[in-house]
């Protein structure tokens, strides 16, 4: 990944993992999409390669981002889902022309209508926002624990109970500030 950009936070759940290019939504937020490339090479890495990408495209990219952002914090406090981030989920899903395919290895891939249709991509990322809003497949949303992160998430830990989008960064972050908190109160307890 290029250096003059954040990294990729990707989790084994696609739509989720789109809604995770923008992060620290509640603090100082990071665009991990800025520009169309950017979202070329997330397509790539989450098995949706694109050749380009258009600037309205990264748009409609972003509006549906913020869809399943919103649709999947409804789901997670068990609110009434958002109807525009329904409509604008449903839209793009309607609008792909994806289709799967087995691997010789027994794996799904996903075949887009033509290697430059971004909507193809999108359509793929919001039937998987569907399934996983509608309940369809095992696991919960939930919302991250960190009170500047508070992304949604599907846990599909078995006692469906974890608490960060991802350990590595606001788990850590938190158990950072919870160990630096105790050394204040009790400095002589790191020996």
């Amino acid at each position: 990944m290029c250096a003059a950009f954040p990294d990729f936070r990707l989790g084994s759940v696609l739509a989720t993992s789109f809604t995770g290019t923008l992060s620290e939504r509640h603090g100082s937020a990071v665009e991990r999409i800025p520009t169309p490339h950017r979202l070329v090479d997330w397509l790539a890495v989450s098995g949706l390669a694109v050749d380009s990408c258009t600037t309205a495209q990264l748009d409609l990219a972003r509006e549906l981002r913020e869809s399943i952002h919103a649709a999947a914090t409804a789901a997670a406090v068990q609110d009434a889902l958002p109807a525009p981030a329904v409509q604008v989920i449903n839209d793009r899903s309607a609008e792909g022309r994806a289709a799967a395919i087995l691997t010789p290895e027994g794996k799904r891939r996903w075949r887009l209508s033509s290697a430059c249709c971004v909507e193809d991509a999108l359509g793929v990322i919001a039937a998987d926002a569907i399934s996983i809003i509608a309940g369809e497949r095992d696991g919960k949303l939930a919302l991250c624990a960190s009170p500047t992160c508070r992304a949604a998430f599907f846990d599909t830990s078995q006692s469906r109970t974890r608490k960060w989008c991802d350990m590595n960064t606001c788990g850590n972050r938190q158990k950072k500030a919870r160990f630096h908190a105790n050394q204040r109160k009790d400095p002589g307890s790191a020996e």
